[in-house]
């Protein structure tokens, strides 16, 4: 499977500038609400630091590309319809959005942290951004609001004598969700409640719907527009606001970003996506010199343009998410090359897990794995780790 990295935010945050940066496929941009109509999917990379060299070898990937000993992984990254606040209750292109934004596993939240957008996405001065964070949450909160109450008429309606479960049809009703009765079980008990959802208040149930939320469809803040002062400073009072502890913030400029991707495409300067510097090749103008010259004040700063780190930190930090190699017994070649594929799976994948990702006939016939490391035979519930190269021994 290719993960799906959902970008979200209000409208004129510089949304599509982000996607432009990230995939470099052509995407009307503009300040202006619903520049963004319908969702945009572009092939984006995450980097993953290739096992080849590990083997004395030199791969040859089947997707994506490897540079230096970086491996460039494709995930697909879905530029969502501005979102504007009532969402949740069918305002603007609100049902859209939250159709579209199901299908994303984990979140990139765009936000102009230069506070020159008003909630509605019209210019202004001053804007709190975390007015622009909390009213994602809170739409998306009061979305899975409704469903967990659907789901609760659900099992009240279906009452028929007979001892139920509550999480049962919870879970079923928010099945699209990917989570599970187990899930929603365990939701329940970590805040304290009972599961007799006649004893659950309102806030109860907000509470169960947020952190239902939270494991599901997990979240990552871009702050764009970091290379203005003013978002500098909005940057280091909001990362210091404990309210919101429990978000990753990454540093962008998507505008760095495009540029130094065109200006390497260009030719005029040598830069890999992600890294923290460039170099000019040949002649510029004056003014170009001094357009790069401020960009590497800001990747200098900030350690990168923070497009590509975005993408990263919600797939691998906040996600979880693992990339795993398949290898052969002496950890690299098979008839088709080497190295060619780099998988991404989920958190807590198992050997037999990651078998049954390769193929169906695979994971039935399978006997145990090697880990090409250490040439040790690990078993099928054995659980793996980032960037570990895996042989699959199995009848099929």
């Amino acid at each position: 499977m290719s993960y799906k990295i959902g970008l979200v935010g209000k409208p004129s945050v510089g949304k599509s500038s982000f996607f432009n940066a990230a995939t470099m496929n052509d995407v009307p941009e503009g300040a202006y609400p619903f520049t963004t109509i319908d969702p945009s999917v572009g092939e984006a990379y995450v980097r993953v630091d290739c096992a080849a060299p590990e083997f004395d070898e030199t791969c040859t990937p089947s997707v994506g590309f490897c540079d230096d000993g970086t491996r460039f992984v494709p995930v697909k990254l879905v530029d969502v319809a501005g979102l504007i606040p009532g969402a949740h209750e069918g305002k603007g292109l609100g049902n859209q959005f939250l159709t579209d934004l199901n299908e994303a596993d984990v979140l990139v939240h765009v936000v102009d942290f230069s506070g020159e957008t008003d909630i509605e996405g019209e210019a202004t001065e001053g804007h709190d951004p975390r007015d622009d964070i909390d009213f994602l949450e809170d739409e998306l909160d009061m979305w899975y609001l409704d469903i967990l109450e659907k789901g609760l008429e659900r099992y009240r309606s279906g009452y028929n004598g007979e001892e139920k479960n509550v999480e049962e049809d919870l879970a079923e009703q928010m099945s699209a969700f990917k989570t599970n009765k187990d899930e929603i079980k365990q939701v329940i008990l970590s805040l304290g409640l009972s599961l007799d959802p006649d004893e659950w208040d309102d806030e109860d149930k907000e509470s169960i719907a947020r952190e239902i939320r939270k494991r599901t469809k997990p979240m990552l803040i871009a702050a764009n527009k970091m290379d203005k002062p003013v978002a500098q400073e909005n940057f280091e009072e909001i990362t210091s606001d404990p309210d919101y502890e429990h978000l990753t913030f990454v540093p962008a400029s998507a505008h760095a970003e495009k540029a130094l991707k065109k200006a390497d495409e260009a030719g005029v300067v040598d830069y890999e996506p992600g890294e923290s510097t460039f170099e000019i090749l040949g002649d510029v103008s004056d003014e170009q010199e001094e357009g790069l010259e401020q960009i590497r004040g800001f990747l200098d700063e900030y350690d990168g343009a923070g497009v590509q780190r975005s993408l990263e930190a919600a797939l691998f930090d906040v996600m979880g998410a693992m990339a795993i190699f398949p290898g052969s017994a002496n950890g690299s070649k098979d008839e088709k090359g080497v190295f060619r594929d780099c998988f991404i799976l989920p958190e807590g994948s198992t050997t037999e897990d990651f078998a049954y990702h390769l193929h169906s006939d695979i994971g039935d016939g399978l006997l145990h794995g090697i880990d090409c490391h250490t040439n040790r035979q690990v078993g099928s519930d054995h659980e793996l780790e980032h960037r570990d190269v895996v042989e699959i021994v199995t009848t099929g």
